[in-house]
């Protein structure tokens, strides 16, 4: 078991360190401005010059990338990774190593531009659009957020539903209320303790989807094996778009350059080049933490559901887990899912709101925002017959705004105007030029062959 993850997680965190691996420099242009409007470096320092011990302390940095995280966690991520892994065993894991690291180079992009403009990516947008190009970029972002928010809706629906018998619409309002109580702590001073609350559900997520590796652990070879890239046949190319496409969230995107300006709600920041030396902290270890989230599900699956029938369906699955490793287990990821949901809808809702106000510059409430994007969740679970396909169909409307989110961004960090000595360089812009690419292709993709019946 510990050789598995020592190789695994070895891999991908030598790939992420690759991926974010450029430090900037302080530039004295943006720093100047920064300081005048009394954040920076400057707000950093008191009036001698020594700067404070907040200015050192990287890990009060820490907490916006775990926020942004639980988004490569959910339970449409769960879906995939146990139907890849009881599917095609460990031929994929390759894959998943992949997309975790071009998540850990997008995420930090989004960081990055958060901090060096003091302003999120819906707001950037939204200074340069016209009126009628803001609204319709926010109704396309609207439509990602609610099926976004059916996924995880749907999976907390499910969680409850196994654990506690509850029909699946009750089970979604149960969901619905709770993740509106935890958006209570959004923001403001009690920003912080809603990051807490959150790492705490990505830890419960990662115990819940980790358990059943301990009762069962892998052949640490065919994890290893795993990371050679190759196909068997054109239905696991397909299985691999799938993990590949749904592998940047939209809302995750935008947030994310929300989320380190919220950081310090109420606050001092500490200078741009300590934001961002603690940034490349924060995403690598919460990236690196949701991929062996997910990459443990994988193997999961691999190591235990390999070729059983009935895993194509989160509940299918966890009866399949409850059944081959017990129903401690089988509970034990239950948990996992439900928390999953939990964070994931409520991270989501954050996103939309955050999203309305940069776009539309319309401060809504946040339970406003919860009621939009749940009521079609519990429509589709009252009537839906298969909860799992209307999940499916969730993923492949998310997967349409995926350019919408990480276009502008490539461009953004790559304009001198706006991010002056901070912006890209050449090497740096084609290699996010390269991923970029690739993931808007497989969305495509992964689009097309759903609606030829395919996928």
């Amino acid at each position: 078991m510990a050789v598995t993850h020592t190789a695994a997680d070895a891999t991908a965190a030598t790939t992420m360190t690759n991926a974010v691996a450029d430090i900037e420099q302080e530039t004295p242009e943006i720093e100047k401005e920064r300081q005048l409007a009394g954040v920076g470096a400057g707000a950093g320092t008191v009036a001698n010059g020594k700067k404070k011990p907040h200015d050192h302390a990287l890990a009060s940095i820490l907490g916006p990338a775990f926020v942004a995280a639980v988004a490569y966690v959910d339970p449409g991520n769960v879906a995939a990774n146990i139907t890849s892994g009881a599917r095609y065993g460990y031929l994929l894991v390759w894959v998943l190593v992949l997309a975790n690291a071009m998540s850990v180079l997008i995420q930090y992009q989004s960081a990055k531009l958060g901090i060096v403009t003091n302003k999120s990516l819906p707001e950037l947008l939204g200074e340069r659009m016209s009126d009628a190009g803001r609204f319709m970029f926010f109704m396309q972002a609207e439509v990602i957020a609610i099926a976004t928010d059916l996924a995880e809706v749907i999976g907390g629906a499910i969680a409850l539903n196994l654990l506690f018998g509850f029909p699946l619409f009750i089970g979604g309002l149960v969901i619905g209320a709770i993740s509106t109580v935890m958006l209570w702590f959004q923001g403001g001073k009690t920003q912080t303790t809603f990051e807490r609350i959150i790492i705490v559900m990505l830890l419960i997520i990662t115990f819940g989807f980790i358990a059943g590796l301990f009762v069962a652990p892998p052949n640490p070879g065919e994890v290893v094996k795993g990371m050679i890239p190759r196909f068997q046949g054109a239905d696991s190319v397909l299985m691999a778009a799938s993990i590949l496409g749904a592998t940047v969230m939209p809302h995750a995107i935008y947030l994310h350059s929300t989320l380190v300006n919220d950081h310090y709600a109420g606050g001092e920041k500490p200078s741009i080049k300590t934001q961002l030396r603690g940034s490349k902290i924060d995403v690598a270890w919460a990236l690196l933490l949701a991929g062996t989230v997910n990459l443990a599900m994988l193997v999961l699956a691999a190591n235990s559901l390999h070729g059983m029938s009935g895993t194509d369906s989160i509940d299918g699955a966890q009866r399949a887990i409850a059944q081959v490793l017990g129903p401690v287990i089988g509970t034990i990821f239950s948990i996992g899912l439900l928390a999953s949901s939990l964070s994931s809808t409520s991270v989501g809702t954050y996103a939309g709101s955050e999203i309305m106000h940069g776009l539309l510059h319309v401060n809504a409430p946040m339970w406003a925002c919860r009621v939009v994007t749940l009521v079609p969740a519990l429509i589709v679970l009252w009537f839906a017959k298969d909860p799992t396909q209307a999940l499916v169909i969730g993923q492949v409307v998310l997967s349409i705004g995926i350019p919408f989110a990480v276009i502008p961004l490539m461009r953004y960090t790559h304009n001198k105007e706006l991010m002056g000595k901070w912006a890209d360089g050449t090497v740096k812009h084609v290699i996010f030029m390269i991923v970029v690419a690739l993931i808007v292709a497989l969305n495509v993709l992964l689009i097309v062959l759903t609606l030829m019946g395919r996928a």
